[in-house]
């Protein structure tokens, strides 16, 4: 047998051993969505864990929603409420960003390879634009200057640190991802001769990091390097942008990272910083930390065999929808994320099975050889960590299954 991940706090069951989720039955939801395979998220459990951040962390420091996390419309709608600024990647989360209700001033637009029509639309808004190149700064001052709007620009820095333990490096070394160090004061300069509302620095050192020394040394790293820009400079940064990095518990063994002692550290920093910072405002951008443990992926169980003495639970569901819990978005070892059997929600495991999905591949693998109660055809499995890079960020078209459905509770 196999241990899967912790499945997070919060959940509980009904007398009948059945799943709630934000005070629902899992398979009334179901039934009320029409079908499975079905995404479920809490809404109650997303405005708990903004309140959590903000208890931990320093006042004034704002709260940014990095919606590549999760761009279901409803829940975009819900978190407008909660956080501070959305930060998006692509046109696509530009317009989906506006239409949630969050006002243009608080977004800001990151990403390489943003096309001129992407440029011009955040232009247009008033939206802030995360530079990656100088060639980008180029193509924005002149649409800009095409529209008679000076362009909200920040430059995204590509700092010579990384992240130390984070599932994901976004910085340090050749890097995609933002401007060199060196070169950003030059860059700084030619934005604010040429007029633009220079907005700051984002710089974003990696993610789903689980140290919380880690986090707050790399927090460290990042204030004292925007110092040392703004001074190159010879003006303060209006925004810095820290990027995220706070992980959350997927795997056997994995705990939640301690985000009150990120934020005990976080007011040292900022209290020590050099003087030229003392006016800008500091951001954090986080994902999944806000949203992935508010999320349930239902699938219902079709069909159950033995094929040379292993079990298999065959669902309706599978990697189209959640193609971090198979293993294949970025993991090197297969894991199994947080599972259970929604119908008998704390029972104690009996038998060991696979639990796999519809697709004719051998990838599309839900939970290897994972301890579980005795479960038939009809059973509903919960996979939990579902809030964060399940329905946009799987093959969704694979095999022509089609989306899941997806539902606000």
């Amino acid at each position: 047998m196999k241990p899967h991940g912790p499945i997070p706090p919060g959940f509980s069951a009904d007398p009948d051993g059945m799943l709630l989720i934000g005070g629902a039955r899992a398979d009334q939801l179901a039934e009320r969505a029409g079908d499975t395979p079905l995404f479920v998220y809490d809404r109650a459990m997303l405005t708990a864990r903004a309140a959590e951040w903000r208890a931990a962390m320093p006042e004034g420091v704002l709260l940014h929603y990095a919606m590549k996390a999760n761009p279901f419309a409803p829940l975009l709608a819900h978190m407008a409420g909660i956080v501070d600024g959305f930060d998006v990647a692509s046109g696509g989360e530009l317009a989906a960003a506006l239409a949630s209700g969050m006002a243009a001033g608080h977004i800001s637009f990151a990403g390489p390879g943003k096309r001129d029509r992407e440029l011009e639309a955040a232009i247009s808004a008033g939206a802030t634009l995360n530079l990656e190149s100088a060639g980008e700064a180029e193509r924005a001052l002149a649409i800009g200057a095409r529209l008679g709007i000076a362009p909200r620009l920040a430059v995204r820095v590509n700092p010579d640190f990384d992240l130390k333990g984070s599932g994901m490096k976004m910085g340090g070394g050749a890097k995609p991802f933002g401007v060199d160090a060196e070169a950003v004061p030059g860059l700084v300069r030619r934005l604010i001769d040429a007029g633009a509302d220079w907005q700051g620095f984002h710089i974003f050192a990696g993610s789903q990091a689980l140290d919380a020394d880690a986090i707050a040394d790399t927090q460290a790293q990042t204030v004292a390097l925007a110092a040392r820009l703004a001074n190159a400079v010879g003006a303060p940064p209006p925004l810095v942008n820290l990027g995220g990095g706070m992980g959350v518990p997927y795997f056997p063994g994995d705990t939640a990272v301690d985000a009150a002692r990120v934020g005990a550290r976080l007011a040292e920093t900022l209290a020590a910083r050099d003087p030229v910072l003392g006016p800008s405002r500091f951001a954090m951008e986080l994902g999944r930390w806000l949203v992935a443990e508010a999320g349930v992926y239902l699938t219902r169980i079709i069909d159950r065999k033995t094929s040379h003495g292993e079990t298999f639970l065959v669902t309706d569901g599978g990697l189209h929808h959640q193609l971090a819990a198979s293993g294949n978005f970025g993991t090197v070892i297969r894991r199994n994320y947080p599972i259970a059997i929604a119908n008998a929600f704390g029972a104690d495991p009996v038998e060991s099975v696979s639990v796999v999905g519809c697709l004719c591949t051998p990838l599309d693998r839900l939970g290897d050889q994972v301890a579980l109660p005795r479960a038939e055809v009809g059973d509903l499995v919960a996979i939990f960590q579902a809030g964060a890079y399940g329905a946009s960020a799987s093959p969704s078209a694979f095999l022509g299954q089609g989306p899941a459905r997806e539902m606000l509770v």
